[in-house]
């Protein structure tokens, strides 16, 4: 009698155990379902970023594969979503030449964007006696003296979507800005002097974002 009450007991505690799990998944899978409509309806879009400007303190090849370079960029960012906020995180910039990296990385300090907002950042990207390839040194020389370079400024992150008091997980964000950057004063390129040796240039160069 007592092996018939133990696996009543057991078949009934198999049962509850189903209906929990049944009920948890339907459970996830409902809210799944409506993050899923929302973000739906919402139709978020990614984040616009422009090269507004660049200065040019420094831009030194020193020796064949020896560089250095400083330069301050004005980084322009708008949120396009008028219901979605977006918090920035862990963000650095850095130049890259002939898909090699020619400084070190900058951070942006971490921030909120809201709904439709605009934020500016002004960060030097720089490096000091940077090796570069052998097949770059002459290129990025050739450019130096001809007075201008192209370049990639790079910006890697992290975003997270705010949709009412509802956080999501980060997401990765990368931004490449391309610009032809004059070196010098350069006529006809709207340089303006900036100090002793500076010079900044108005650029406007729309950037290209993937998240």
């Amino acid at each position: 009698m007592s092996d018939k009450k133990c696996s009543h007991h057991k078949s009934k505690k198999k049962k509850l155990i189903r209906r929990y799990c049944a009920g948890l998944l339907i459970f996830l899978f409902l809210a799944l379902l409506t993050i899923l409509i929302v973000w739906a309806i919402l139709q978020p879009k990614k984040p616009h970023f422009i090269l507004q400007d660049t200065t040019i303190f420094i831009f030194n090849v020193s020796a064949p594969n020896i560089f250095s370079t400083s330069i301050q960029t004005t980084i322009y960012a708008r949120n396009p979503n008028s219901k979605i906020g977006i918090y920035y995180d862990n963000m650095d910039i850095y130049a890259m030449y002939h898909n090699q990296q020619i400084t070190y990385y900058t951070q942006i300090p971490p921030v909120y964007q809201g709904h439709k907002d605009v934020n500016i950042w002004s960060p030097f990207v720089y490096g000091n006696n940077i090796p570069i390839a052998p097949y770059n040194g002459p290129g990025l020389s050739e450019d130096q003296q001809n007075g201008g370079v192209w370049l990639d400024f790079k910006i890697d992150g992290r975003v997270k979507w705010k949709v009412g008091s509802v956080t999501t997980g980060h997401y990765h964000l990368h931004v490449t800005c391309s610009a032809y950057v004059p070196l010098g004063d350069r006529p006809g390129y709207g340089g303006v002097m900036v100090g002793n040796n500076a010079v900044k240039y108005q650029l406007a160069r729309d950037c290209s974002v993937s998240v």
